[in-house]
C-alpha cells in the first residue's frame, strides 16, 4: 500500500501566528519541529495499516520546513520548490489514498491562519461555482487522479471544511480556532495520539472517495490586483469574469498545474507577505 501525505503547516499543533509558521518567525524553528511530530504521527499510522511506501510532500511555503532528520525513517520526503504541482507534487494514481495534515480552511473563514494559497492576494475561489481552498482543490484533485483524501488533520474549521466536501473523509481536529490568529490548543501528546490512531483506522478500511470529478471543471480565481487579473489573461484559455476575477476550463488535474502557474505570475507582481 503506497501513502501520500502532503503536509502544510498552518493546520499543525500548536500553531497559531505567523511567527510560528513563517521562516522570519521568532517562533518558526519550534513550529517546524511541531510539524515534523504531526506528520511522523501519520506515518505511524500508516505504517501500522500496512503501508508498505509513505511519501511525505512539504507543502508549505517555502517547502522546506520539515528537516530531513526530524522525519520518520520509513518516509520518503519531497522538499523545496518551484514544483509543478505543489501541494501535491509527487501524487500520482500508484497511491492508495492521501493524508492531509495540518491544513487549514479558505480565505474568508475565521479559521486558524485562514487563507487560500497566497494570503490576502487571493481573496476568493471556486470551482465550478463552488467556493474553495486549499482543502477542497487538493481533494478534488487527488479525486481526478483517481486516489482518495482518507484523513485530514487541521483546527476544527478545516474539519468542517473537508466535511463539507466529503463526509467520508476522517478528520483529526488538534485545535479549535478562536479567530485568525487565536486558538484553542488541545494536548500535544493527545493530539498526535489520535493522528495516529485515526490514520491507522482510516486506511485499515482501503476508502474510497464519495464524490466524483467531472471531466471538465472551471476554475475561478479572484485577486486582489487587477494587474494580476490583467496579466493572466496572457495565458491561452484565461477568460475574465470582472476585472480582478479570471477563470479557465479544463480537467484536472492539469487545471491545478496551471493555477500554479497563475500563482507564480502573482507572486512576481505582487511579491506581498502572507498574513497582512
Amino acid at each position: 500500500m503506497r501513502i501520500y501525505i502532503s503536509a502544510d503547516m498552518e493546520g499543525v499543533t500548536g500553531l497559531v501566528d505567523a511567527a510560528d509558521v513563517q521562516p522570519a518567525g521568532r517562533d518558526y524553528e519550534r513550529g517546524r519541529l511541531m510539524m515534523a511530530e504531526d506528520v511522523n504521527a501519520a506515518v505511524r499510522g500508516a505504517l501500522a495499516a500496512g503501508a508498505t511506501e509513505v511519501t511525505v510532500n512539504d507543502a508549505h511555503g517555502p517547502m522546506r520546513n520539515i528537516l530531513p532528520e526530524s522525519l520518520h525513517p520509513a518516509a520518503r520526503l519531497i522538499r523545496g520548490r518551484p514544483k509543478q504541482m505543489g501541494m501535491l507534487a509527487g501524487l500520482d494514481a500508484e497511491h492508495d489514498a492521501v493524508v492531509c495534515v495540518g491544513y487549514h480552511s479558505r480565505a474568508g473563514a475565521l479559521g486558524v491562519l485562514s487563507h487560500s494559497f497566497m494570503g490576502h492576494e487571493i481573496e476568493d475561489i471556486w470551482l465550478d461555482g463552488r467556493p474553495v481552498g486549499e482543502i477542497g482543490l487538493a481533494h478534488a484533485t487527488a479525486a481526478a487522479m483517481g486516489v482518495p483524501v482518507a484523513v485530514l488533520t487541521g483546527d476544527d474549521r478545516a474539519c468542517a471544511e473537508m466535511a463539507e466536501w466529503d463526509g467520508s473523509v476522517r478528520t483529526v481536529a488538534v485545535k479549535y480556532a478562536r479567530d485568525r490568529f487565536a486558538a484553542e490548543l488541545r494536548p500535544a501528546q493527545e493530539a498526535r495520539t489520535e493522528i495516529e490512531e485515526t490514520v491507522a483506522a482510516g486506511l485499515a478500511v482501503r476508502p474510497k472517495s464519495a464524490v466524483a470529478v467531472p471531466d471538465s471543471c472551471t476554475l475561478a480565481v479572484r485577486w486582489q490586483s487587477a494587474s494580476v487579473a490583467s496579466t493572466l489573461l496572457g495565458i491561452p484559455g484565461v477568460t475574465e469574469t470582472d476585472s480582478r476575477t479570471v477563470q479557465a476550463r479544463g480537467a484536472l488535474p492539469a487545471l491545478y498545474r496551471q493555477f500554479g502557474v497563475w500563482m507564480r505570475v502573482a507572486a512576481s507582481l505582487t511579491n506581498q507577505p502572507p498574513y497582512c
